[in-house]
Parts: C-alpha cells; structure tokens; sequence
C-alpha cells in the first residue's frame, strides 16, 4: 500500500513523514529543503509474513528510498510487489488486508499546484499520475488554510482516494482561531483529520483514516467547484477527451482542466489532433472573452472563490499570531536593502569566531591530547609484544597518524554545523535567500540558487542535488559550477592545519578570510561566466518566508549528528583506506623494498610525486609531499591532512607543526589554501555533478577548476611575494 504525501513548502510535510516512518531526516525551515521524493515504510504497518525470519529482513529494511520522478510509471502493482518481496529475500507474503499492512509514504517535494513550471512540479504531478498511490494524503497549513486549499482543488481532479490532514492546528486555536472539520469535510468531499505533526497528534487517527479510505477506494464525493463560463468549458472538455484521457490512463477531469489552462506537456501525452487542439482553443477563447480574463487567471478566479466560499461556513479566521507580528518586525531590520547582506557577513563572522577561538578549537585541542595520548600506549603496547616493525609503522605510521589527525577536527565541525542548522531551521537563511536575490540577479541567478549554495558550506554533494529545484538549466548549471567555492565541511581540517601552524596569532580571522576570498573568486567567475556561457535572464524568484520559530533541538541534533555520522563514516572508510595507501607507498620502492625514513625520497610516492612536482614549482609548493597531498585530495579533502601526518610520520601535533614549516612558508601556505579552496571537489562530488550535468559538462567543469586552481595560486604566489618579500 502506499501513501503520497503532498503538500505545500513550509505546511509541515516532512515533519509528518518522519512521524510517520521513525526516519531522521532533516527538517529545515526554509522552503526547498525536500530535493527529492523520499520513500519510507510506516511504523508499525508491515505484511504479515508466514515466516518470522522474512519478518525480521522486512521490519529492517531500509526506511528511506530515493526515487527518480518516472521510477514507478507504468509499472503494475502486483509485478512490484513481487519483484519488492523478491529483492528482500521474502517469499511467502499473506497480505491480511484487516490485520497487518506493509505501509510505504512517499515524501513528494513541496509544491504550490500541479503545473509543469518547476522540477518539483514535474517530480510530484508524474508521481501522482503514474505512481499509483493508494491514497494521497494532502497536508495543508491551518494557519493558511486558503492558500494551501489552491493545491487541493488540483488533487482532487485526479480523483484518487485522499485524505486531508489539517496541520499545525495548536498555532491556529492558540491565536483564536478554528475549523469546522465536519463540515470542511462535506464541502471539500473527502476526509478531513486534524492533527499537530511536530507534536505528533492526530498521527494515528489520520493513518488509520487513511487505510480506511484506501481499503474502501473511496474517491472524493465532489468534483465540482466550478460555475459560469468555466464550468461549460471544462464539460465540454471532458467529452472531447474521454478517449484519450482513458486510453493514457489520465483522470479525465484533471486532463481537461490542464488543457485549457495550456499544459502543452499533457498535450502531447494525450496525443491531441490538430483538429481537437482547434475545438480546445476556441472553447479557450469563448471562456477568456466571456469573462474578460486570460486562461490562467480565469482557473486560479474559480479555484480561489470555490476556496473563499467553502471557508466562509468552515473556517474562523484567527488574529494575528505573535509569531507573525514578531517575524514582520525582524524582518524589518533583517531583509532591510541596506543593512541585511552586513547583518548576515556579521553573523557568520560570530559563528567562526565561536568556532575556531572560542568553542570549536579548545574541543578540538583536547581531543588531539586523547588521540596522542592512544597512539603513546599502543605503540608502547606493540613495542613491549615485540611486533614487527612493519605492521607498527602501519599502525602508528599510518593509521593513527592519518585518521587520528583528521579525528581531531572533529569538534570543529560539529560546532560549526550546530550553528548553522540553528540558523536554517529558526527561518533566518529563507531571508539569506531573499536578500541575496538582487546580488545574485546581476551575476545571471535568482535568490533561490542560494540555498543549494548554501547547503555547499556543508557538503558539496547535497548541494549538487539541490540544483534540482532550480527553475532554469541555466541557473542549474551555473550553480553547480559556483558550489565549490562554498568551502564544505571537509575543507575546514585543511584551513585549520594551515591557519594554526601559519597564522597562529589568529587563525579565524585567518579562516573567515579564506571563507570569504572562496565566495568572492566565485562571485568574479560567475560574472565572467555570464558573459561568455549563460547570456540571458535569470527566471523570477519567488519564495515564501516562514515566521521565525524557536529551533528544534532534536532537528538540530539529527541535523549535527548527520554531518559528525558523515565525517566518522569517511574517516574509518576513505581516509582510513587513503592512509593505508599512502603509507604503503612511502614505505616501499618500486622493487618492494623497505625504504628508511632517512631515504624516503627512493620511495614509490616521492618518485611519482617528483615526476609532477615541477608544475606545482611556480605556485610555491613545488615539493612531491605537496602533490602528492593534493593528488589524494580527490577522495577526500580531509585526505590531504592525513596524507601530509603520515609522509611526515607526525603522530604528535607539535611534530606536524614543525614538519609543515619545512614544506612551506607562509606565502606558499596562502597559495596552497586557495588551491585546495578551487580545484575539484571530492569523488562524491563529481559523481553527483555527473548526474546533474552529464558526463560533458562534468569534464569540463573538472578541468575549469584545476586550471583556475592554478592560475589563482600562481597569481597568489607572486603578488604576495612581491608585497610580503
């Protein structure tokens, strides 16, 4: 059985969804946040299964599943449901349709209607179309009820069971206001269940309606909203297209509608004769002359006054929240046209001060001492059993020196990230959106390519996939060229290595320095960019400004222990294996030989870092430890880190220190940085570029960032040797 989940950006969708799945994912206050559908099995809803071991594989199956938005077209349902048990290992299904339920909820991305004018639109409509949903369950925000009620009018054409869940209904009756549900029910047609997502109340009773309205197939009792002129096109609509709207499978209501609203997409899918366009374009032309209006306008007036009708027997309008009349004042200072770009560069200032002064660094210091500390009673530990020399230097040499040197960083990004979620979900980065818009525009982008350029100061490959949600291929593209430049968590190990041993009388103003020199080069090339590839406008930016909210702990908590789980995950997986790597060809020549640590430059590494060494020259880090850093840099950047801890046998801090001040100065460390800040993103990275631009554009995106990469350094270099000698 599967639910679909529909709804509004900012209407609490998500929050339901983890309800209902028991799935951590991330809940951000800011619109945009759900990029792709996501599948989830309910709690507490399973097949009944004949063999408790089938079971148990079933209860444990993965509860999220990305889909693609033609993953499950055309697919009949009984062939998945085999193919499904199949791949699990669960033969023997005995579906008690009374008893026990095997639940999936889809997660569709917020939207506002069902048109085709953005790719979440295309995501959620093809879904529900081809998807075959059970039942959609609709959340709408009670506080907005109106506008939300716009989206519902277009679910309910498709005439599939739907249950309505009125959401966020504490903050409506807090403010004075209510809902008749009975009779919000009987207007709208289908069922009506009020609940409170975050609180989780009302859960049950509305997936137990839900089952109930699938089981039953009960679709929505009423179709008609519409009156006058519309009301006779949308008729005559629906007999013109009877046949083909039976023959593709399309409800025919919903078909009619979005041909004289002018969805060339549903056109084309119905196969519509030149003849019949004829006949849909004179009853266009009959509706927009009797009423005076153009198509569009003419269906958003019917939606709009069938809403206004309905909530005038239904709805008792609340005051005006706290909230919202908090919100307006702030957002008076903090959207202001002169003082908001000032207040956010201020903000984010505070946050890295905090972090790497203050909070994240004394974690951070603390933590080295416990890994030196480990790394002195294991290597006294196999010194005293009389190990091989070997395996101690992989173990000591390798693995602790290159994961325990990234591990130390750890505080600092946790600290780092704490922040920043505080700051997505209390609503303020939809204003970072907002007031970023104008800036943007002149560099060929809207506002809403900031919010993936954001979630870049996180990770790159979340960011890449967020471009998704952009309107334009143009905006999408050079987004994606631009997230880079937003320095990823996985960059901030390096600057702090860096920053610490160079700048050591005061690495954040170091850091935010490099912070905001990264954001700075991808605003110049994204000018340049403008004027070379992507002539043209950028499409307009809309985008809606939930209140200010008290964070949620347990979102920021999910949020922060995501990226601390990410970070764990690739320091004992790529780091872990890079060092092993690492260590093994600097331990050993081309014949296989022990190399001493006096003659590492006989090594493997140290013959094919020289090889290439003499191109980095010119950018002040002409050394084989450099490149090859660099090169190992590709997995992970927090690589680089590890790789420079073991080619220096640095298991100590101190140690690394004084080995780094003999690779480079402080001009070459300036000139490193910004090549690590410009050039190609991690693994992950290029392989989620790829799916978004394709091999092309990937390959010529990769060899634009190493070839800047090296410009820029070189530039770096020689300005500053000039000025700082």
């Amino acid at each position: 059985m599967i639910f679909a989940l529909i709804g509004n950006q900012n209407a609490g969708k998500t929050t339901l969804f983890n309800q209902l799945t028991g799935s951590n994912q991330h809940v951000g206050n800011f619109p945009g946040v759900t990029v792709q559908g996501k599948f989830g099995h309910l709690k507490g809803h399973h097949y009944h299964l004949h063999n408790d071991h089938h079971h148990h594989h079933a209860k444990n199956h993965d509860k999220e599943h990305s889909f693609h938005n033609h993953a499950m077209e055309n697919v009949d349902r009984k062939h998945q449901n085999q193919q499904h048990a199949k791949s699990h290992g669960i033969d023997n299904i005995d579906r008690k349709r009374h008893h026990h339920h095997h639940i999936m909820a889809v997660d569709l991305p917020g939207i506002y209607s069902l048109s085709t004018h953005t790719s979440e639109e295309v995501i959620s409509r093809d879904f529900l179309l081809h998807g075959k949903s059970d039942c959609i369950i609709n959340i709408v925000d009670a506080t907005n009820i109106e506008r939300n009620l716009y989206l519902t009018l277009q679910v309910i054409d498709l005439g599939i069971p739907m249950v309505l869940a009125l959401n966020m209904m504490d903050e409506l009756t807090s403010n004075g206001g209510s809902v008749k549900v009975d009779k919000l029910a009987e207007d709208l047609g289908i069922p009506v269940v009020p609940i409170c997502a975050i609180r989780n109340e009302g859960v049950d009773e509305l997936v137990a309606k839900a089952i109930e309205v699938a089981e039953s197939k009960l679709v929505p009792q009423r179709i008609d909203f519409c009156t006058g002129p519309v009301h006779r096109s949308l008729h005559a609509m629906e007999h013109l297209i009877e046949d083909h709207s039976k023959e593709k499978g399309i409800p025919r209501r919903f078909a009619a509608s979005r041909l004289l609203e002018g969805d060339d997409i549903l056109e084309g899918i119905l196969s519509i004769s030149p003849n019949e366009k004829e006949i849909v374009e004179h009853c266009v032309l009959e509706m927009e002359g009797e009423l005076g209006t153009d198509r569009e306008a003419a269906f958003a007036d019917m939606r709009y006054s069938a809403i206004a009708d309905i909530c005038k027997d239904s709805v008792i309008k609340p005051r005006v929240s706290k909230e919202s009349v908090r919100s307006v004042k702030a957002d008076k200072l903090l959207t202001n046209k002169f003082l908001g770009i000032p207040i956010f560069i201020g903000l984010m200032l505070l946050i890295f001060w905090l972090t790497f002064t203050w909070i994240g660094q004394p974690l951070s210091d603390w933590l080295g001492v416990g890994i030196e500390w480990l790394t002195e009673r294991v290597a006294a530990a196999m010194e005293g059993a009389n190990v091989n020399p070997i395996l101690q230097s992989l173990v000591i040499d390798g693995v602790f020196a290159g994961v325990g040197s990234v591990l130390s960083f750890l505080p600092l990004i946790a600290v780092l990230f704490l922040f920043l979620s505080l700051l997505e979900d209390s609503g303020y980065m939809a204003r970072v959106a907002f007031i970023m818009d104008r800036p943007l525009r002149k560099l060929g982008l809207s506002g809403k390519s900031f919010v993936p350029m954001l979630i870049g100061f996180g990770c790159s490959v979340p960011a890449i996939m967020a471009t998704r949600t952009l309107y334009s291929d143009q905006d999408k593209k050079l987004t994606t060229i631009l997230i880079p430049f937003m320095t990823c968590g996985a960059k901030v190990p390096v600057y702090a290595l860096f920053a610490a041993i160079f700048f050591a009388n005061n690495p954040a103003r170091a850091i935010t320095l490099m912070y905001l020199f990264a954001i700075l080069l991808g605003i110049i090339c994204a000018f340049l960019l403008k004027k070379v590839l992507f002539k043209g406008n950028p499409v307009p930016f809309i985008m809606e400004l939930p209140n200010y909210r008290i964070p949620s702990v347990k979102s920021t908590f999910i949020l922060v222990w995501d990226r601390v789980k990410d970070f764990l995950l690739r320091a004992f997986t790529i780091i872990f294996v890079a060092t092993i790597v690492v260590w093994f060809l600097q331990s050993f020549d081309f014949s296989l030989n022990v190399v001493p640590t006096e003659e590492i430059s006989r090594s493997m590494l140290a013959l094919m870092g020289n090889a290439i060494s003499g191109v980095f020259a010119p950018l002040g880090f002409g050394n084989w430890q450099s490149v090859t850093a660099l090169i190992s840099g590709f997995m992970a950047k927090e690589v680089i880190i590890s790789t420079f801890a073991v080619l220096t046998g640095s298991v100590e801090g101190e140690t690394l220190n004084a080995a780094m001040k003999t690779l480079f100065t402080q001009i070459s460390s300036i000139s490193f940085m910004a090549f690590v800040i410009i050039y190609t993103p991690c693994f992950a990275a290029i392989a989620a570029m790829k799916r978004e631009l394709g091999t092309k554009w990937t390959i010529g995106v990769i060899l634009f960032q190493i070839g800047l990469a090296w410009v820029v350094a070189f530039l770096i270099y020689s300005i500053c040797k000039i000025f700082m000698g």
